[in-house]
């Protein structure tokens, strides 16, 4: 009942990864879905309330759980915490630990402190979670994983940044044009440098990619047009989508 519990989490509250995991085959799912369900809970949490505090005691409540885990003592019963205790190891606890850790920023109104904190936030949030699912499930260089992670981290962002700046956030540090396009330029070319070294993942890892299949169109979007960032215009028409998903399920994650 926990891993279907997971499984309607990301349902409901992330389609495109959600996609992703019924793509996989059906013993990485086992992995995938505790993983993503985590994610849906851990990112949503600085914002289901006003209170700062509040939203701290619940990325607080998480960063406990993977303690417990960590520990390999008895962990906090919930639907999400029990599958987790099955798949992760001490490794894996705490780089999801790290992931929770960086969600802090999302409950105040700051700025990143300059392009590094910009970049951990990135390698905490889609890197650790991506390189923590491939390495649970198959062989995969870490390096890779964490480029295209990277990718796929800014082109989310890109996708996020009317909503966010509609609660007051300051998604980027620099959201001039030619920023913006630098952004993207650095982050397609991770992404690609991650496809050229695609035979550093295996099959098995690969899975953990599917959820990266828009990082690439979205990316080239913004190079061409980054006046679409602004206008929330990025993404594909819903048959382009499933034609692009249905490509990369079925021929790999870096088409």
């Amino acid at each position: 009942m926990s891993f279907d519990a997971c499984a309607s989490i990301v349902e409901r509250g992330d389609p495109e990864r959600f996609r992703a995991a019924m793509a996989a085959p059906v013993a990485a799912r086992r992995i995938l879905f505790p993983l993503y369900a985590f994610n849906v809970e851990v990112a949503r949490a600085p914002w289901v309330t006003e209170e700062p505090m509040i939203a701290e005691m619940r990325l607080q409540w998480w960063r406990d759980a993977l303690d417990e885990i960590a520990s390999g003592g008895p962990a906090r019963r919930h639907e999400v915490v029990d599958e987790l205790a099955g798949i992760l190891d001490a490794d894996g606890a705490k780089a999801l630990n790290g992931l929770v850790a960086a969600r802090r920023w999302d409950v105040y109104k700051d700025a990143f402190e300059d392009e590094t904190h910009f970049d951990e936030y990135l390698d905490a949030t889609s890197g650790h979670l991506m390189w923590t699912a491939a390495r649970l499930l198959g062989h995969a260089d870490e390096s890779v994983v964490r480029d295209f992670a990277y990718g796929v981290g800014v082109a989310n962002l890109f996708r996020a940044i009317p909503d966010l700046e509609e609660r007051s956030r300051k998604p980027l540090v620099d959201g001039s044009q030619d920023a913006v396009l630098a952004l993207a330029r650095k982050a397609l070319d991770r992404l690609e440098a991650a496809r050229d070294a695609r035979l550093q993942v295996s099959t098995e890892a690969g899975a953990a990619l599917y959820s990266g299949y828009l990082g690439r169109p979205v990316l080239r979007q913004v190079l061409a047009d980054p006046d679409k960032v602004v206008r929330g215009a990025l993404g594909l028409p819903p048959l382009r989508e499933r034609v692009r998903f249905t490509n990369v399920a079925l021929r790999g994650w870096w088409r």
